[in-house]
């Protein structure tokens, strides 16, 4: 047999434990629980917001701290009436003030 062949022969072919009372076999592994960051658990809570989703905004209410969760929101806002504003081809103002529905400035 060829080298690499031979290794991995040695391998497969070693004994293996038996698991018994006194020694189990090794726990398996649970996938850790996912984390979000600030970003995603704005995102998520705007959209419940937008979709009046009271489940998805409590949801996502618990990923992170509600200073977070705040800033997250803002940043949010922000890039949301500056995507806006390009689209419409209008200050960030107007757009806010109209989405808002208050009166131009």
């Amino acid at each position: 047999m060829s080298g690499i062949l031979a290794r991995l022969w040695k391998f497969a072919s070693r004994p293996r434990p038996i698991a018994s009372p006194e020694h189990p076999p090794p726990a398996k592994r649970r996938p850790e629980k996912r984390t979000h960051n600030l970003f995603e658990a704005a995102a998520a809570y705007v959209s419940a917001c937008a979709e009046d989703d009271q489940d998805g905004i409590d949801e996502a209410a618990t990923w992170v701290s509600p200073e977070a969760l705040s800033f997250g929101v803002n940043e949010l806002a922000c890039r949301a009436v500056i995507a806006i504003a390009r689209e419409r081809d209008e200050s960030p103002a107007t757009v806010a003030r109209t989405l808002l529905g208050l009166p131009a400035a």
